[in-house]
């Protein structure tokens, strides 16, 4: 699984880094970021309900 952030959607609610830590963190503008593209499989449940928990849906798995 893949992942990425629509920075420009992004309204820095802390969702993701809070369900995903591992994968999501703040970049030095205060919007969320991929950290780690390439999710593990153990990561893959939390990474999912950061995407359907962001409220601007910012969030989407690549294809």
């Amino acid at each position: 699984m893949k992942v990425k952030i629509n920075q420009e959607k992004c309204i820095s609610c802390g969702s993701c880094p809070s369900l995903a830590p591992e994968v999501f963190d703040f970049n030095d503008e205060g919007v969320a970021e991929v950290i780690k593209q390439d999710v593990p499989k153990e990561l893959e449940e939390a990474v999912k309900d950061a995407i359907e928990f962001c409220p601007t849906q910012a969030i989407y798995e690549e294809k």
